[in-house]
């Protein structure tokens, strides 16, 4: 760490020091955030090692986070609540400065009112402002109001004088679970309302807390917003479908799924399209990067399907357990548009993949007719269907 003096107590790394944090801590932190990083923080030439990550992070500045709930159920600061490489403490503490929070502040009434005031005032221009939960719009926003404001006016007063602004989980990012019909509250996401300062959504019921660290670091670091896609979600997180990457593709491919909660091919692992399963739809980083270094800590993973809470009109809207249309192919089969896993092309025809299966069925014949636990033939057999197929029930 940096020797700490006058001039850089205000660093993550001077003021990690000066907390007794130690390096080796700080450097693991690091090593999180490069796999499946923001760009600026990302494992490349110029950030070779964690620790010369660690190096430019630590110059940077603690970044100060005021943090607003709206209509939400907390579940978002709840999730953030359960880090634990860095843990809490050292998350709000060290790292970020974190200057007003409902759920976590000691002050309340008039003090919390202060607070707030005095956070915006201090660090105008400067401050990230994160919200959790959706904006209620109706009647002038009567349905929720902050010491007697609608929280309506309290965002737009607060985000006009942010850097940027994070819409933490699918409420904040578009109304979410109070948006659902017939929506009572007017319920909207925040950049609905913030129309003239950055907002990055980070979507998710709730959404992974190591999404929002990497963001708001690589603006303390960097001094912009992370690359975002065009729902503004940013790209290192929500780059890819779920799908690519489930622990349970294989199966898919395979034509093996489960087709009722607890029958023989759900206890086997099968592939929980055909239960309603939304990852082939949905864009997130579940099945890569795990909640709170926990494997199976992630709704595919206990056995339950995706229900795309990262999605807008996918998650909440869509009945949880009715399957998606994929292309127009059926929901028996894997669709024409996936490729095979270990594919190294971006598109299989049903006919490439037909010559591919007769190919591994002549090779391997022997061994796939004495295990127990393969496809049958007419399970690979079922994998070429026509184009045309409908999935039956799917929207």
């Amino acid at each position: 760490m940096p020797k700490v003096d006058g001039t850089d107590k205000q660093t993550i790394a001077g003021h990690l020091k000066n907390c007794g944090v130690s390096r080796r801590s700080f450097v693991q932190l690091c090593s999180m955030l490069m796999v499946a990083a923001p760009a600026g923080l990302a494992l490349t030439a110029d950030n070779p090692t964690p620790a010369k990550l660690a190096d430019k992070i630590g110059k940077a500045k603690r970044p100060s986070v005021i943090w607003l709930h709206f209509q939400d159920c907390t579940g978002c600061s709840e999730s953030l609540l359960r880090t634990s490489k860095p843990d809490l403490a050292d998350l709000i503490l060290n790292v970020i400065s974190l200057d007003y929070h409902e759920t976590l502040m000691a002050a309340s009434g008039y003090q919390a009112e202060a607070a707030l005031k005095s956070a915006v005032e201090e660090n105008a221009g400067k401050f990230i402002l994160v919200v959790e939960g959706s904006i209620p719009t109706k009647e002038q926003g009567i349905y929720m109001k902050l010491a007697g404001k609608p929280a309506i006016d309290v965002l737009k007063e607060v985000g006009s004088k942010a850097f940027a602004v994070v819409s933490i989980g699918s409420c904040a990012a578009w109304g979410g679970l109070p948006s659902s019909g017939p929506n009572p509250t007017g319920a909207v996401g925040v950049d609905s309302i913030i129309k003239d300062k950055p907002v990055i959504n980070i979507p998710g019921c709730p959404p992974n807390p190591y999404t929002l660290i990497g963001s708001v670091l690589e603006i303390a670091a960097l001094g912009k917003v992370p690359a975002l896609d065009d729902k503004k979600r940013p790209l290192f997180a929500y780059d890819r479908l779920i799908h690519d990457h489930c622990p349970r593709r294989a199966h898919f491919d395979a034509g093996r799924f489960a087709t009722k909660f607890g029958d023989a091919n759900h206890a086997k692992g099968y592939c929980l399209f055909k239960l309603g399963c939304k990852g082939p739809v949905t864009k997130n980083s579940c099945s890569t990067r795990h909640f709170n270094e926990i494997p199976d800590c992630w709704p595919i993973g206990i056995g339950a399907p995706c229900f795309g809470c990262s999605e807008q009109g996918v998650g909440y809207t869509i009945p949880a357990y009715e399957p998606v249309q994929i292309h127009g192919v059926g929901a028996a089969t894997p669709p024409d548009g996936y490729s095979l896993v270990g594919s190294t092309t971006g598109k299989i025809g049903v006919a490439a993949a037909g010559i591919v299966g007769l190919a591994a069925g002549a090779i391997g014949g022997a061994a796939w007719a004495a295990s127990q636990k393969l496809a049958s033939s007419e399970e690979v057999t079922a994998n070429v269907v026509k184009k045309d197929e409908v999935v039956k029930g799917g929207r």
